[in-house]
């Protein structure tokens, strides 16, 4: 299967440290002193307009999940998840041509083929297992403007501490016919429970988690997606690190500039 991925390879360093800081989200030295941190871009589904920047920080057992996103329903709660395997299988965000059925919406039941099954469920209180996934009254809520914030921290097992990499977080509910809210006239009732409208069920955007290690490749390799890592991880004080550094150099060129008398030094090598 020729791998979809057409995600950035994202370096943690001075640049999506000021990401961080933009959309309220700490930064990986902050958020995970001692473990790790990884960011993923969250890219649309369904023609929703969504998209967002989340973050995983792993201390040990504890994981902290940092979502900002935007172009969701205003007013109504969005499932989301982190989905995928913990066995070493490899998965990925679908895209258009995953609606098999051709009838215009990307369902969750012919996106699960991509990004695979619930492994936790991103609720804002109560348990995070899968049974949650459709838990709505403990989702998160987007505000009148469409945009979202989410931040939790929960205790994971082993595997999923071990294969974070290989999971992907997907967030939920499109509104198809333009009218701000869920319902059935927007895109008939949900596969997974006909008490919901499909709106409420259908995928809205998808970041990829695998390949968020720094050298490494997703079973399978590069014929089953395996190509270019989605995001990359580096030590939580490295990033802190680097940012410094890159504070430096600035405050370097400042010092230069103003020693000689407001002139840009053309060449970058002089001392």
């Amino acid at each position: 299967m020729i791998a979809k991925r057409t995600g950035r390879l994202v370096v943690l360093a001075a640049g999506p440290a000021a990401v961080f800081l933009t959309l309220g989200l700490s930064s990986p030295a902050l958020a995970a002193e001692g473990g790790k941190a990884y960011q993923i871009d969250l890219a649309q589904l369904n023609d929703s307009g969504s998209r967002g920047t989340a973050m995983l920080s792993i201390k040990g057992n504890q994981l902290t999940v940092q979502i900002q996103s935007e172009g969701m329903v205003p007013g109504q709660p969005s499932a989301q998840h982190l989905h995928g395997s913990t066995k070493g299988h490899d998965f990925q965000c679908p895209d258009a041509s995953d609606d098999t059925n051709r009838d215009g919406v990307l369902s969750n039941t012919e996106a699960t083929v991509d990004y695979g099954d619930i492994n936790i469920s991103l609720t804002t209180s109560g348990d995070t297992k899968a049974a949650s996934g459709l838990a709505v009254d403990r989702m998160p809520v987007a505000d009148k403007q469409g945009k979202l914030s989410y931040k939790r921290t929960i205790t994971v097992a082993q595997d999923v501490v071990d294969h974070i990499k290989d999971l992907h977080i997907v967030q939920h509910g499109i509104d198809r016919n333009h009218n701000g809210t869920y319902d059935v006239e927007g895109a008939g009732k949900s596969e997974l429970d006909p008490k919901l409208p499909q709106e409420a069920t259908a995928p809205t955007n998808c970041g990829m988690v695998m390949g968020a290690s720094v050298g490494s490749l997703p079973v399978g390799g590069v014929e089953t997606g395996g190509g270019a890592p989605e995001s990359a991880t580096v030590p939580a004080g490295a990033a802190l690190a680097v940012s410094a550094a890159a504070a430096g150099v600035v405050f370097l060129a400042r010092r230069r500039i103003a020693a000689a008398g407001g002139r840009t030094e053309t060449k970058g090598a002089a001392a």
